[in-house]
């Protein structure tokens, strides 16, 4: 299906999204529209349904009507009971979307609750493509592991999270409520490492070569998902993944080069890309720690390293240890690498 059209079903658990958005977003309302935005890039939206006790979000559903969203009214009862009858009829309805429309291929799921894992599990079981959508605070650490790929609202284009204010919301009802928002931090966010980012790529490329030759930048980007579905571009700065790999190539990090199909380049590892001088440092340091008192063991040696080159990193040339990169380095003639049993250990020496 990767060469065809996404054909995209979307189930919303619209308490959930709603609430958290006024509770954890400054107050502001859910607005599908980004959503919608977002998955059009990945494809078709052909089903669109959405679960709540409407009578508690008049305003919205308005709003969802203009999105041709189907509302599915969840009957007003008391407390949990009410909760866990969107969850299976919603459940309910997704399993028998994915049993009798085999053209659907992936489900997007809008919630943040962890209840709904089970389901993500049973569709990914059934050869669906699951995308997550929830709001940053209020989504459980269990669900965005189990998708192919999570969306987090509150970063999504198209939605401005304002820095602090009274909002109004509706609360039971629909009778107008004033919510109190938490102040925002005025100290800078932290910095990405980009630079890590680079690790983890070239990291990733390296494994792909090994084990399916010629490299896409498309499969480097599912590949990345699948080690983290929450993984985003986006907030590393760039404005697509093109964008960022060409950041990288320009830096020596990768190579890219003509694809098999247009806008989708295939990806390399550098040639050298600094690992001859890599492993030239390390046979330096083995042969200097061997004047001492003979080979060095493994344990450590990447410390001595460090010494000398305090930003050194295997996973930067796309190794996955210490051990793999003094083996690379074996075969290239720098260094040898042998088990002593009394060490219990490797032993490293200079060629």
């Amino acid at each position: 299906m990767e060469s065809e059209e996404e054909r995209i079903a979307l189930f919303l658990d619209y308490e959930n999204l709603a609430i958290g958005s006024r509770d954890n977003l400054n107050g502001i309302s859910f607005d599908l529209r980004p959503v919608l935005d977002a998955l059009a890039e990945r494809g078709r939206v052909i089903a669109r349904r959405a679960y709540a006790d409407w009578s508690y979000f008049d305003e919205d559903r308005r709003m969802l009507t203009r999105s041709q969203v189907e509302l599915i009214e969840i009957p007003q009862r008391m407390g949990a009971s009410r909760k866990n009858s969107g969850d299976i009829k919603l459940s309910v309805d997704a399993l028998e979307m994915a049993f009798e429309r085999d053209y659907v291929t992936t489900f997007v799921i809008g919630t943040g609750d962890s209840d709904f894992t089970p389901l993500v599990h049973k569709l990914r079981a059934l050869n669906k493509r699951v995308i997550g959508v929830g709001i940053k605070g209020s989504t459980s650490n269990l669900l965005p592991p189990a998708c192919d790929e999570f969306l987090f609202y509150d970063t999504l284009e198209g939605v401005d999270v304002p820095s602090g204010r009274r909002g109004r919301s509706r609360g039971r009802g629909g009778q107008e409520v004033s919510v109190e928002a938490e102040p925002v931090s005025e100290e800078a966010p932290a910095p990405i490492d980009v630079e890590e980012l680079g690790i983890l790529i070239a990291q990733t490329v390296a494994g792909l070569e090994r084990t399916s030759g010629a490299v896409l930048a498309s499969s480097v980007k599912r590949a990345l998902l699948r080690k983290d579905p929450t993984f985003s571009e986006a907030d590393y700065g760039f404005r697509a993944f093109g964008e960022l790999l060409r950041h990288l190539a320009d830096r020596n990090v990768v190579e890219l080069s003509e694809g098999s199909a247009k806008g989708d380049p295939e990806v390399s590892l550098p040639e050298n890309g600094g690992e001859a001088e890599a492993f030239a440092q390390l046979r330096s340091v083995v042969a200097d720690l061997q004047t001492k008192g003979g080979p060095p063991v493994l344990s450590g040696l990447k410390n001595q390293v460090r010494k000398v080159q305090p930003d050194f990193s295997e996973k930067r040339f796309g190794y996955r240890g210490f051990l793999q990169f003094c083996k690379a380095a074996e075969t290239q003639g720098f260094v040898t690498v042998t088990w002593d049993d009394d060490a219990e250990d490797y032993l490293i020496a200079a060629s």
